[in-house]
């Protein structure tokens, strides 16, 4: 039987542990996916991974079922790494995954679990390219977009430092308002002004949603490059906080996100391009919404789980590239964050 695509994490990511964080001040012995990296998975492994973990009945999953996983692990923690054929085993890796944040063994909310971004954003990133002739109609679909990303983004991210209710609400405020503020902007430029070229006309609207997509991140994630993230040993152990680390954590999940909503905003466009010339849009041009929508779904169905891969969840870091306070707190030649999602 071939392996599961969770058997490459359990061996060789830390983020693991996340899901037993509570036991690292209890107990002296590290959870054993903190004892057992040996180095960092492939893109198709990490692909793989997503495509469970994206899974839709992960939004789903009873809090009893959750804890029931997360005590399976505890109970089986020094086999659950030769384990993985077991289905147990297997399923509980994956529930505790998809619904419990690594950081601070916190439960997900359904509607920002990784599993729901395709659902709740498709539509959205839909209708935001939607042309309209006026402002008003333009307003809900940018707002709706860009205050779950915000709030996506501020949930998944790393969640090492502990932050003030009001610290985030404020954050995330100044981020839905000046992030909508540009999306509409520029979309009323783009009206005022419209474009010649067809090319330019079509594809600059995807360009700037995703590029703003990636500010959004920037923006809502801002905590991490000033206060710094956790760097732990590969056996857990907690060196410190850096600020190096939290910059490169927010720079790749913003370019991931250029590339998930890019490329998903990207080709049902190019399809309707070429489905405006067909004589079946002649005969039923109402069915251009259709394969717009159908195309965003296919599209972020796939991109989904590729701009997930692109970059390891919990990502590895020399630490001579660490500020000095943190080389010289450890002789690890290298540490690990939770780069978030």
């Amino acid at each position: 039987m071939s392996p599961s695509p969770l058997a490459g994490v359990c061996s060789l990511q830390p983020e693991l542990s996340g899901c037993l964080r509570w036991e690292r001040n209890s107990s002296s012995q590290e959870p054993p996916a903190f004892r057992a990296v040996a180095g960092g998975q492939s893109f198709i492994q990490r692909f793989l991974q997503w495509t469970e973990l994206l899974d839709p009945t992960n939004l789903v999953i009873s809090i009893e079922k959750i804890e029931k996983s997360r005590q399976l692990l505890l109970t089986n923690e020094d086999g659950s790494i030769h384990d993985l054929e077991d289905h147990r085993i297997r399923e509980a890796w994956k529930r505790s995954l998809s619904t419990v944040h690594p950081d601070n063994s916190k439960l997900i909310p359904v509607p920002f679990r990784p599993a729901a971004l395709l659902p709740f954003t498709a539509p959205m990133v839909f209708l935001s390219l939607v042309s309209v002739k006026n402002l008003k109609s333009m307003i809900l679909p940018q707002l709706s977009f860009y205050t779950y990303s915000t709030a996506f983004n501020v949930i998944n991210g790393n969640a090492s430092q502990n932050r003030h209710p009001y610290e985030s609400i404020l954050l995330g405020a100044g981020v839905i308002a000046s992030t909508t503020f540009f999306g509409l902007f520029s979309r009323l430029i783009l009206m005022k002004y419209p474009l010649k070229n067809i090319l330019l006309r079509e594809t600059l609207p995807v360009i700037i949603l995703a590029n703003i997509s990636a500010v959004n991140v920037v923006a809502s994630r801002s905590f991490e490059p000033m206060r710094g993230v956790e760097v732990m040993d590969k056996h857990g152990n907690v060196i410190g906080y850096s600020r190096r680390a939290g910059t490169k954590a927010v720079k790749e999940t913003a370019t991931s996100r250029v590339v998930l909503f890019g490329t998903s905003a990207l080709i049902p466009e190019v399809f309707s391009h070429f489905f405006k010339k067909t004589k079946f849009f002649m005969r039923y041009p109402q069915s251009l919404w259709t394969l717009k929508l159908s195309c965003t779904f296919l599209a972020m169905g796939l991109m989904a789980p590729v701009s997930f891969s692109m970059f390891p969840q919990i990502e590895r870091i020399q630490c001579s590239k660490l500020e000095q306070e943190i080389q010289s707190a450890t002789e690890e030649t290298e540490l690990f964050y939770n780069r978030g999602v």
